[in-house]
């Protein structure tokens, strides 16, 4: 028995929840989003709620059951909210600006860092040590931070670098004397 798999999804209003095949799409306030559900699951879509259940009890197929039901649920909360990732850049001289659809990063090497936003992402730089990442995918919203970060990851000994907001980064002792 799944702990997550076996709750029902509840839609909110305003979003509309439909299945074609194996592909469930959702349109929202915050955009349209689908995701193909994988075989071991039953997916049944009532007025308000997405249940999912699965086809036997074998060990995949409840491990896919948390999963796609994860998955759906993300889906549905993406396009009626949306998700956020917030960055932070701790360093001298480190700062970050968004220019049309580029974010310019500074992170002390010889050159700035140019990263294409992609569609349907939007990318925020209220101050210049900080990046605000949002937007109805969840993954996509991952990935990006998690490329964002991996140009400067966030060093132990001074703690320079981009890491998340409310990381904590564990500091290490520098050479003895």
């Amino acid at each position: 028995m799944s702990r997550v798999g076996k709750y029902p999804i509840s839609v909110p209003s305003g979003v509309q929840v439909s299945m074609d095949g194996r592909i469930v799409s959702a349109k929202g306030p915050k955009g349209t989003l689908s995701y193909t559900v994988t075989g071991e699951v039953d997916i049944k879509i009532e007025s308000n709620t997405i249940v999912v259940a699965p086809r036997n009890k074998e060990r995949q197929t409840r491990m896919l059951w948390g999963t796609n039901r994860s998955r759906l649920q993300n889906l549905v909360t993406g396009v009626s909210v949306g998700f956020k990732k917030d960055l932070e850049l701790v360093g001298v001289g480190y700062r970050a600006s968004v220019a049309g659809s580029m974010l310019n990063i500074q992170l002390g090497f010889s050159h700035d860092v140019q990263y294409p936003i992609p569609q349907g992402v939007e990318v925020k730089c209220e101050k210049p040590t900080s990046i605000s990442i949002s937007g109805a995918d969840l993954q996509q919203i991952g990935q990006i931070a998690a490329e964002i970060r991996a140009y400067r990851k966030p060093e132990p000994y001074k703690g320079k670098g981009v890491k998340y907001v409310g990381e904590y980064i564990l500091r290490k002792e520098g050479k003895k004397k």
